[in-house]
């Protein structure tokens, strides 16, 4: 596959084989989350962000993975380093107390866990942040955030959390989520976990804002934590956890005024922040982690899809002394997802992939902006973290069928948003292509 000249080509979707992978598949897995019959032949040519199907349609992958694929497919600043490895068994390390090194001296070897959490914690100096858990995924990044800052606020119950939250889906998370109640209905949940409005008017300020964040000039999340007015003790409040872009919650980008007052009162009140940067991180909008394109300064991150590994990155003075606090089985992490982490960023900074989001991410708007398409009401994004709103949520899901026939995946989130998610070193061309197919796919989902 020539990356240069590759186009999608569709011919039966879902073919016989993906269908018959499909129904093995579904034999013996448990209900979940699926939104394409599409199987990925992973001995067939890829690479970006083409791919090919087990029925040889080659598709465009605009998802990313929900980009937990940051570099899309076979990049060979992951391939080549990855081909040296001399691979052993096991690849998770059990524990704190077990290490992974090569024949060298630290640095000189192929980068693991240890490489990984260097880069993690160059990578949030600007924050003060110096330490880092890393575990298995998202949700665990964000258990352990929680449970961090549980234990820094030394008695502190409350947790605030806001409206279209996504965090993840162990229990623990799902008390602190906002978007779809499916998520949280009959789980039991943290208690003392409330919720303010998260701005979606990414243009507001105090006295304009439509959002109903601010009333009157004045933020309800103010009002709440006023101490003499107010129902929550903001010195009991343990964590304020945000998206700082929300993700399933529909690709809202709030405005400065909203993240300004965040800032402000967390500030006023001494109340630890997290920033869920698991899908926003990671360089996806044009900046390393979606909190720098903010007033916030967060005092903990989580971090995981792109980075291959869940991590929760802090400061010494937040994370507890005790030992025995937090801890996990593969607590060390795990080794080639550690490389292929420590790999990512590399590339990301070595090859300018952020300032490459943000002019592909603003060729994109452009373009969709320009196209004037019924149907749609907005076309938004930072970077690469993309979306486009549509008129009804049907209008949404017979676009999304449509750009699959045309050979172009995407994703859906919130009520009606379809969410975009380009590798980062996409190109010019593959941008163009893209938009080329998406306008396709609504043209046709108006016409039926």
């Amino acid at each position: 596959m020539n990356r240069d000249t590759a186009r999608p080509e569709v011919t039966d979707f879902p073919g016989e084989r993906a269908r018959d992978w499909v129904a093995h598949h579904h034999g013996s897995a448990a209900p979940s989350t699926y939104v394409y019959d599409f199987v990925w032949d992973r001995t067939a040519p890829a690479e970006g962000p083409f791919c090919t199907d087990v029925d040889g349609n080659v598709l465009m992958d605009f998802t990313s993975h929900v980009a937990a694929a940051p570099l899309g497919y076979n990049n060979p600043l992951i391939m080549e380093p990855l081909s040296e490895f001399d691979l052993v068994d096991p690849l998770k390390i059990a524990g704190q107390d077990f290490y992974v090194a090569g024949d060298g001296a630290p640095g000189d070897t192929l980068p693991g866990p240890s490489d990984l959490m260097d880069r993690l914690t160059d990578l949030t100096a600007h924050y003060d942040m110096d330490m880092v858990f890393l575990s298995n995924s998202g949700a665990e990044a964000v258990e352990n955030a929680v449970k961090i800052s549980y234990d820094h606020a030394d008695g502190g119950k409350y947790a605030i959390t806001f409206d279209g939250a996504f965090h993840g889906r162990t229990l623990g998370a799902l008390s602190l989520n906002r978007s779809k109640e499916v998520y949280r209905r009959k789980f039991p949940e943290i208690s003392s976990v409330h919720d303010a409005p998260f701005c979606d008017d990414r243009g507001c300020d105090a006295a304009t804002c439509s959002c109903g964040f601010f009333v009157d000039g004045v933020s309800r999340l103010r009002r709440k934590l006023d101490p003499d007015r107010g129902h929550i003790n903001p010195e009991e409040v343990a964590y304020l956890i945000m998206e700082p872009i929300q993700g399933e919650g529909g690709y809202r980008f709030p405005s400065d005024a909203f993240m300004d007052e965040i800032a402000a009162l967390v500030d006023e009140h001494d109340i630890t922040l997290i920033a869920d940067e698991i899908q926003s991180g990671l360089g996806r909008t044009g900046e390393m982690w979606g909190a720098d394109n903010y007033a916030i300064e967060p005092d903990v991150i989580t971090s995981a899809k792109g980075l291959r590994v869940g991590a929760t990155v802090s400061r010494s003075d937040v994370f507890p002394d005790e030992k025995s606090r937090i801890s996990s089985t593969w607590g060390a992490g795990d080794i080639i997802a550690s490389l292929q982490g420590t790999l990512t960023i590399d590339a990301i900074l070595e090859e300018g992939l952020m300032d490459n989001a943000t002019v592909r991410g603003r060729q994109f708007i452009e373009t969709m902006r320009d196209a004037d398409l019924d149907g749609v009401t907005d076309v938004r994004g930072k970077g690469l973290m993309l979306a486009v709103q549509f008129e009804e949520k049907a209008l949404r899901d017979d676009v999304m069928e449509a750009a699959l026939q045309h050979g172009l995946l995407t994703l859906s989130c919130g009520y009606d948003v379809l969410r975009i998610l380009p590798p980062l070193d996409v190109t010019e061309r593959e941008i163009d292509l893209g938009c080329e197919l998406l306008t396709a796919a609504i043209e046709d989902a108006n016409r039926t």
